[in-house]
């Protein structure tokens, strides 16, 4: 059985700090649903988001940005390449990147571009139960975008993924898990109804990018990012009526948390 400790609040207090000191540039190639709340929820955190998409300069890009995020919800060919590209020269930089599988186990298609990705070396692979599961040969994916198993039931799936590709894999649900193979943390907390807003997950990814490009410990880094969130959507949740009310109030919850809220 996986040991598992809870990121500590004074590790949360400190990454956010480290965060919000170094402003990190952030380059997104995400999908096109989900541009807006990525930008916004990088921009509240404390981060600078860009999203540089072309294909005569996302690759050059790697080389101004402080981290990279690359997201596989809307492939179509040239993105694809792009992304490809992105990550080759991440990797040749030593730049932080991380890959947001969406819908892995889904299509074929779909799939090979992942496997390729992943082979590329991401510092994080972020993904819900459903699509960690599946990577690591657990599972068939899930319904769509959306998990169908619980992130509790992912956590060894996570560890031997993580293990298999060097990789910290992050397994994000009722419960996250942030695992590198060998040390396993766990966020808990949130609220529901961050599943109802479009692009919650999505921008997840990317702000983990934000918080690993701050520190040589990325997967502390990572698990603080989580917890940071979860209690961001816990107070826009108080502060809520439904889904609209929450897109906003999150927002305001990244951008008006402080490093100290974490250590009372």
């Amino acid at each position: 059985m996986t040991a598992v400790q809870f990121i500590p609040g004074s590790s949360v207090a400190e990454y956010l700090s480290l965060l919000r000191r170094k402003n990190p540039l952030i380059h997104c190639v995400t999908n096109e649903v989900v541009q807006e709340i990525t930008a916004n929820v990088l921009l509240a955190a404390g981060a600078s988001p860009a999203m540089v998409v072309g294909e005569g300069e996302a690759e050059d890009f790697v080389g101004i940005c402080d981290g990279l995020s690359i997201n596989v919800g809307t492939p179509f060919s040239m993105r694809v390449q792009i992304m490809k590209a992105a990550a080759r020269k991440a990797r040749e930089l030593g730049k932080p990147w991380v890959l947001d599988p969406v819908a892995a186990g889904s299509l074929v298609w779909r799939d090979k571009i992942i496997f390729e990705l992943m082979r590329t070396g991401p510092d994080v692979i972020r993904g819900n139960a459903s699509e960690i599961k599946f990577l690591a040969g657990q599972g068939s994916g899930g319904k769509g975008v959306d998990s169908t198993d619980s992130s509790d039931s992912a956590v060894q799936a996570a560890v031997e993924l993580a293990e298999h590709y060097s990789s910290i894999v992050v397994v994000t649900g009722k419960t996250d898990y942030i695992t590198d193979g060998t040390s396993t943390y766990s966020a808990e907390g949130g609220n529901p109804l961050i599943t109802k807003v479009v692009g919650t997950g999505c921008s997840l990814s990317t702000l983990i990018a934000a918080f690993i490009s701050s520190t040589d410990n990325k997967l502390e880094a990572a698990a603080a990012c989580c917890a940071y969130v979860k209690k961001a959507s816990e107070k826009a949740a108080a502060d809520s009526h439904g889904p609209g009310s929450f897109h906003v109030a999150y927002l305001d919850a990244l951008y008006n948390l402080k490093p100290e809220d974490f250590n009372a």
